[in-house]
């Protein structure tokens, strides 16, 4: 079996400021989620936090490119030799962000890891919004975390979209998105480029597990996949502590689906977690809900009982703790609170 090792990326380099005198407050979501008992409940290693630059906007202005993009692409060179380790000591990684834009640090693992095994990683990318801002359909480019998916598929500027001289991480052939809202700006851009897209109306239409099994499907002729999973494709009733809260989401119950069908193919690599903010869950009931709906979908990791493709030179056969699924309970309303985009 392959055990879970985690690791705390929470970087915040790609989102505005809150306000002006802020820094946004998901580089404080891998010490909430651990807080809540995430590492002991899922019986997984402790990989330690990759520390980020500090969060410093400067005298950035429009038209200056992507905000912070020197300190974001030395971070997701560190992060990606990080996860490497991870999956060469045979271990599941999974990466708590920290915002969206830690997704060119894994995407540039998997690329690594392709290209040494002569073959493509997939990426399903489960998230309210596209992310899919750049310079052909945007005037002006800024906060990398909406740019992510964009950067990752070579659109953008070099520092971040060619790391390594790798300009794609993924193809666009090989991404499948998963939970996007109806009204997201981008969606005709994306269906021109060939993207496979089932929006967060159509998972409820076609079912949790069953979306699962069509991204899987999808991404048949890779040699794996990694998920990238943004936390506000809830719906804001029951997820509103992120930057970005969208109206039309699922539910907890969905999304424990979702991951269970995901993880637990042997073709799943690895996942990452991002945007959660604890600025807006003083109480922690979010953060309780968050714990327990990852707890559930992510014992479909240690339930495998073949290793990850790719990942181990040897079989990993240590033991740990049985994880048990809780049911999340619905955070009182009281509690939200409406963040700042990003």
């Amino acid at each position: 079996m392959s055990r879970i090792a985690i690791l705390d990326a929470p970087s915040n380099l790609g989102l505005r400021p809150p306000t002006a005198t802020s820094v946004p407050g998901c580089a404080k979501a891998p010490g909430a989620l651990r807080d809540h008992g995430l590492v002991a409940r899922l019986g997984a290693r402790d990989a330690g936090c990759l520390t980020p630059p500090r969060f410093d906007p400067g005298d950035w202005r429009p038209g200056d490119g992507v905000s912070q993009a020197a300190d974001i692409a030395r971070y997701s060179i560190r992060l990606a030799d990080r996860i490497g380790a991870i999956m060469t000591a045979g271990e599941f990684p999974v990466v708590l962000g920290g915002d969206c834009s830690v997704a060119l640090g894994s995407t540039l693992a998997m690329n690594r890891l392709g290209e040494d095994r002569g073959g493509r990683i997939g990426l399903v990318y489960v998230d309210a919004h596209s992310d899919f801002r750049h310079p052909g359909n945007a005037s002006v480019v800024g906060a990398a975390a909406g740019e992510a998916l964009a950067l990752v598929t070579g659109r953008g500027q070099g520092e971040l979209a060619g790391i390594e001289q790798r300009r794609p991480y993924v193809r666009d052939a090989d991404v499948v998105l998963i939970g996007m809202r109806q009204s997201d700006e981008h969606r005709m851009d994306l269906q021109a480029g060939g993207f496979n897209v089932r929006t967060a109306p159509d998972v409820r239409v076609h079912g949790a597990n069953p979306t699962a099994q069509w991204a899987r499907g999808l991404l048949g002729g890779c040699l794996g996949f990694w998920v990238h999973l943004d936390v506000d494709v809830l719906d804001p009733s029951a997820m509103p502590a992120v930057d970005a809260p969208t109206p039309g989401g699922i539910g907890y119950a969905e999304l424990e689906m979702l991951l269970r069908g995901l993880v637990g193919s042997p073709d799943c690599l690895g996942i990452e977690f991002t945007v959660f903010d604890p600025d807006f869950d003083v109480e922690g009931v979010y953060a309780q809900d968050l714990v327990n709906t990852l707890v559930a979908g992510l014992s479909a990791v240690g339930s495998l009982g073949t290793s990850r493709p790719l990942s181990a030179l040897a079989d990993d056969d240590s033991e740990f703790s049985p994880v048990i699924p809780v049911q999340p309970k619905r955070p009182p309303r009281s509690s939200r609170r409406t963040p700042a985009t990003s």
